[in-house]
C-alpha cells in the first residue's frame, strides 16, 4: 500500500519527485525517501513522518538530476524508522517497492550465508540485495535484475536505479499496480495517476510479470519470466481527468473536496448512458438470451465498495428479482465459492487495484463465471482482467476516506439494476421512464441535503466527547447504517457500529445507556413504521436518538436531533441519507484534531492481501 513515483528526462527530477510523493502520501505517510543521480553519483535522502519532513532534509535549492526514484510507506515488515524507510541502498543499486516479498527470509538468510549484511527489517532490502549480489557474480545489471525478480515471491511493484547505469530507470511489475507515465523527451512511473497527472495525460499500466526499462528518449518493456514472450503493441491510455481533480481547489481537506463533488461524479456516472439503461445492457454485451438466463449474482467487495454492493443487491433484487450473493473480497476466494452456470460475478472497486477484490474476480472467473467489474480507473488491473466493464466517473478520489467514489458505485449498480430489470420484462417502459427521471434527480437532491453543512456540524460539535455511537437502518437503507459507522471510525477513530435495526434487541441493545448516541436512518419508505419502533426502543433505554428522514413532523417528537433530507424514491434514498453521515464524521474528526485526508494505520488503496 506504499506509493512509488519515478523519472527520467530533461527536467529536474528533484521537484517532480516531491510533488508526487506528496500526491501518493494518502497511500502511506509513515516514512519517505528519494534517491537521484547528480555528477557524484546516486544520492539517497530518506526520513520518518511526512513529506514535509523528507522536503526539509534533501538540499535546496534542488541539485539539477535527470532521474531517480521516490517512495512514501505504509509499513508492513519493519516499524516506520529511518533505516527501513525507502529507496534501499544496497552496492550501487536504489530500489523503492510497493508490495510484500513472501520469501524474503528465505532470500536473506541465502545472502547472509554468502557473506552479505542486511542493515534494515523489511522485506524490501532483499531486492537490492539480491541484485547487488548478482552483479558481483558477473551479471550485467539487467541480467542482475531479471535474476533477481524472477526469484521473488510475492505481489511488487519496483523502480530501481543503479550507479552502474544511470541513464535507465527500470520499472517491475508483478501484482501490485505501477502505471508508465509519456511525456516529450521524458518518461515517468508511479503507483497512481495523480502522482504524475501534472505533468501527462497519457498512460500506460504494465501487465503482470513484465519488466520496463526506460530512458530519456526510449521505453522497452519486456516479460522478465519469459524474455522471448512477445510484448503487445502499448495500449496507451489518454485520461480526461484534469490535475485540478487532484488539488484540493481551497478545501480545507480533500475528503471535503470528494463531498461537495458528489453531484457532479453521480450526474457524469449517469451520463455515461445518456438516460437509457438499457444502452447500459447493449454496450456490456449482455443480450437479452444472456440476461434472461442469469440465475444468480455474486457481489465481492471490500470496506466502502462493499457496503454499496449492499445497496446493489437490495436494488437488484427488487427491480431484477435476480438473487444476489454480497460478499467480502478477502473472504470469497477462501469459502470455495459455489458458482453455478450462468452466474454474473461483479467486482467492485475504486481504484481496480484493490488486491482482495482481484484474488476475488480471478476465483470466480477460474470458476468459469462471467466477470463484470465496476471501478473507478480506466486501465486498471480489474479492468483488464474482467470480461465486462463498468466505469465509473468519480474523477480521481484522493481522501483515505471515500466518499463520492461510493455514491458512483451506487449510480452505476441503479442503472445495471434497470437494465437488467427492463431486459427481463420486470420493468414496462413507462415504469423505466419514471425510474430513470426519478434516479437523473439524484445529484440535484445530494446538493441539495448538502445545504445541512452548518446544521451538521453544529451536531458534530455535541458529539465530539462520544466514545461510542450506534447506527440503525433497515432494508437498503441498513448498508447507510454501515457506511456512517465506517466514515466516523475511521477518521474521528471513535467506535462505532452498524446495525439492522431489527436486530438490536437480539443483543446489541445491551449496548444502550443513558445518552449513548444512537443514528437512525430512518426515510419514509415500507420499513418506516418498524424503524420508528426501533427507536422507541432505544429511547426508553436512554439512548440519545439522532435521526435521518425527508419525514421531520413523524419523528421529531421521538428523536433527540433531526437531520433532514430531500424526499426520493425509497430505492434511491441512499443517495441522500449518506451525505449527512458524511459530514457527520467529517466535522466530528476535524474538531478532534484528527488527520481527515490520512488517517492513522489506513491507505487509500490496498494492494496487499
Amino acid at each position: 500500500m506504499c506509493g512509488i513515483v519515478g523519472y527520467i528526462g530533461h527536467q529536474n527530477a528533484l521537484p517532480i519527485l516531491i510533488d508526487g510523493l506528496k500526491r501518493l502520501e494518502y497511500r502511506g505517510y509513515d516514512s519517505s525517501g528519494i534517491a537521484y543521480k547528480n555528477g557524484k553519483g546516486i544520492e539517497v535522502y530518506k526520513t520518518t513522518g511526512r513529506i514535509k519532513k523528507l522536503e526539509h532534509i534533501v538540499p535546496f535549492p534542488y541539485e539539477h538530476a535527470n532521474v531517480g526514484i521516490g517512495h512514501t510507506r505504509w509499513a508492513t515488515h519493519g516499524a516506520p524508522s529511518e533505516v527501513n524507510a525507502h529507496p534501499h541502498y544496497i552496492g550501487g543499486v536504489a530500489v523503492v517497492h510497493n508490495g510484500i516479498i513472501e520469501n524474503y527470509r528465505e532470500i536473506r538468510s541465502k545472502l547472509i550465508a554468502e557473506g552479505e549484511t542486511f542493515y534494515s527489517e523489511t522485506d524490501t532490502e532483499a531486492v537490492p540485495q539480491l541484485i547487488s549480489w548478482n552483479m558481483k557474480r558477473g551479471l550485467s545489471l539487467y541480467e542482475s535484475i531479471v535474476e533477481s525478480i524472477s526469484a521473488l515471491r510475492g505481489s511488487f511493484a519496483l523502480g530501481i536505479l543503479s550507479e552502474s547505469d544511470p541513464t535507465t530507470l527500470y520499472a517491475v511489475k508483478k501484482g501490485s499496480p505501477l502505471v508508465i507515465g509519456y511525456g516529450e523527451g521524458e518518461y515517468f512511473f508511479a503507483s497512481d495517476i495523480p502522482a504524475i497527472l501534472s505533468h501527462t495525460k497519457r498512460f500506460l499500466y504494465l501487465e503482470d510479470g513484465q519488466i520496463c526499462a526506460l530512458s530519456a528518449k526510449d521505453i522497452d518493456i519486456k516479460y522478465f519470466g519469459q524474455p522471448k514472450q512477445a510484448v503487445p503493441e502499448p495500449s496507451i491510455v489518454e485520461v480526461d481527468w484534469t490535475s485540478a481533480m487532484a488539488e484540493k481547489d481551497g478545501y480545507d481537506h480533500f475528503m471535503l473536496k470528494e463531498i461537495h463533488e458528489q453531484p457532479r461524479a453521480v450526474q457524469d456516472t449517469l451520463n455515461e448512458w445518456n438516460e437509457c439503461s438499457e444502452k447500459l445492457i447493449e454496450d456490456l454485451k449482455l443480450t437479452v438470451k444472456k440476461t434472461f438466463g442469469l440465475q444468480r449474482i455474486h457481489i465481492a467487495a471490500c470496506g466502502t465498495s462493499y457496503h454499496a454492493a449492499v445497496v446493489g443487491r437490495y436494488v437488484i433484487e427488487e427491480l431484477a428479482r435476480i438473487p444476489v450473493s454480497v460478499e467480502i473480497a478477502s473472504e470469497y476466494r477462501y469459502m470455495q465459492p459455489i458458482i453455478e452456470h450462468d452466474t454474473l460475478f461483479i467486482s467492485i472497486t475504486q481504484s481496480g487495484e484493490t488486491a482482495d477484490t482481484l484474488a476475488a474476480q480471478r476465483e470466480a472467473k477460474n470458476k468459469e463465471a462471467r466477470a463484470l467489474t465496476i471501478c473507478n480507473v480506466v486501465g486498471s488491473t480489474a479492468a483488464r482482467d474482467a470480461d465486462l466493464v463498468l466505469y465509473t466517473r468519480a474523477g480521481p478520489e484522493i481522501g483515505v476516506a471515500s466518499t463520492k467514489a461510493f455514491t458512483s458505485q451506487m449510480a452505476a449498480l441503479c442503472l445495471l439494476a434497470m437494465g437488467l430489470a427492463s431486459k427481463r420484462g420486470r420493468l414496462m417502459n413507462g415504469e423505466l421512464k419514471i425510474l430513470m427521471a426519478q434516479l437523473f434527480k439524484v445529484p440535484e437532491l445530494i446538493e441539495k441535503a448538502m445545504k445541512k453543512n452548518a446544521e451538521i456540524k453544529a451536531l458534530a460539535e455535541t458529539l465530539v466527547e462520544t466514545r461510542d455511537i450506534l447506527y440503525l437502518g433497515r432494508g437498503v437503507n441498513y448498508p447507510i447504517a454501515l457506511e456512517g459507522a465506517l466514515k466516523l471510525k475511521e477518521i474521528s477513530y471513535i467506535h462505532a457500529e452498524g446495525y439492522p435495526a431489527g436486530e438490536m434487541k437480539h443483543g446489541s441493545i445491551a449496548l444502550i445507556d443513558e445518552g449513548m448516541p444512537v443514528v437512525a436512518v430512518a426515510p419514509v419508505n415500507s420499513h418506516f413504521d418498524k424503524i420508528l419502533s426501533n427507536i422507541e426502543e432505544v429511547r426508553a433505554r436512554g439512548a440519545r436518538v439522532i435521526a435521518v428522514t425527508d419525514e421531520p413532523a413523524a419523528v421529531s417528537h421521538k428523536a433527540d436531533d433531526v437531520l433532514v433530507v430531500p424526499s426520493t424514491h425509497p430505492l434511491f434514498s441512499p443517495f441522500v441519507t449518506v451525505i449527512p453521515l458524511q459530514l457527520l464524521a467529517y466535522h466530528i474528526a476535524v474538531l478532534k484534531g484528527c488527520d481527515v485526508d490520512r488517517p492513522r494505520n489506513l491507505a487509500k488503496s490496498v494492494t496487499v492481501e
